[in-house]
């Protein structure tokens, strides 16, 4: 059975007591370890996200485990699991470790202070175009934040990953997020004058079958979609090329391979450098916006709001590559 605990600090160093007065002591340091190993279910990866090395976590690990007296994980050359003990010792440590993370935050709040870890998923192109401009100046002015920053398009699982919030673009597609709009995000179909002068401009929605498409994989062929007074109409066109990278995509068309759908913050600048043309079929794909969101039930913390309310006046309503 592993023992209740309490939460102490001596000469700045937080440690955490054994209620049943064995003597042993057990450092947050470790529990965080444990509880970051158990969410990424490796000790390489926690060690990742901690940004630590592998040994250090392992130590860490090693000397909680002395200090309650009990084996947390199972170990093998393939798999990291929970023991019983393990899997009853979690849930604790992780309230432990958060109400410790959100003390220090408040703490750092009302000496008007922003401080500490921030894990931020967001994808590729828009965090290189447009999202790392945009978070330079706020870590300038709130240098004591220590910002993560992982790039990646795929649809990370926040809470799983380790991430306060991922910044996204489109459908939600998570229930267990709260949502916060950033800005709206337009989307259009776009082609190279070279390519609609090859094979003509579509006229209409029915147009597009006839036509060589390219596709962001992580959204599938059923991506272009239309609301019309009589519902929402799928269009699927030719399929030319599948990417799963909005940069690869946008050089597709202007390289004339076929007509994309895409939002106008990667495509903006080669509109108006007259590399690609919008394609006017009559209709607008459905609105979508740029969103941070957070894990549903977990306060946010001072340092993430004050991020949100940044990037929105970063971006601007309209947000600027709409204007």
């Amino acid at each position: 059975m592993v023992p209740a605990l309490g939460l102490g600090c001596v000469y700045q160093t937080c440690y955490l007591e054994l209620s049943n007065n064995q003597g042993r002591t057990m450092k947050l340091d470790g529990i965080a370890a444990f509880v970051a190993v158990a969410g990424a279910g490796s000790i390489s990866e926690a060690a990742r996200r901690l940004g630590l090395s592998k040994s250090v976590v392992s130590e860490r690990l090693a000397e909680l485990e002395r200090s309650v007296g009990a084996g947390l994980l199972h170990r093998t050359t393939r798999k990291l699991s929970l023991t019983e003990d393990g899997s009853a010792f979690l849930e604790r440590a992780g309230r432990i470790v958060r109400e410790v993370e959100e003390a220090a935050a408040d703490l750092a709040e009302r000496r008007g202070t922003l401080a500490g870890p921030l894990r931020i998923s967001a994808p590729v192109t828009f965090g290189r175009m447009h999202l790392g401009p945009a978070l330079y100046p706020f870590l300038v002015q709130h240098p004591r934040i220590e910002l993560t920053l992982d790039l990646d398009d795929r649809r990370v699982d926040a809470a799983a990953d380790g991430f306060d919030a991922v910044v996204r673009h489109g459908p939600l597609g998570d229930s267990r997020l709260t949502a916060w709009k950033l800005a709206a995000s337009r989307r259009v179909l776009v082609a190279s004058p070279g390519y609609l002068e090859r094979h003509g401009a579509p006229g209409s929605i029915e147009d597009l079958d006839g036509h060589r498409g390219l596709f962001y994989t992580n959204r599938g062929v059923a991506d272009w979609r239309f609301p019309l007074p009589d519902g929402t109409v799928m269009v699927r066109a030719q399929v030319a090329l599948r990417a799963n990278n909005g940069d690869m995509l946008r050089d597709a068309a202007i390289a004339g391979l076929g007509i994309a759908l895409m939002p106008m913050f990667i495509v903006g600048s080669a509109i108006e450098a007259g590399k690609l043309e919008v394609v006017d079929v009559g209709a607008r794909p459905e609105d979508e916006f740029i969103f941070m969101a957070h894990p549903e039930g977990r306060r946010p913390s001072a340092k993430l709001r004050a991020l949100a309310a940044h990037l929105r006046t970063a971006f601007g309503d309209p947000p600027y590559w709409d204007r």
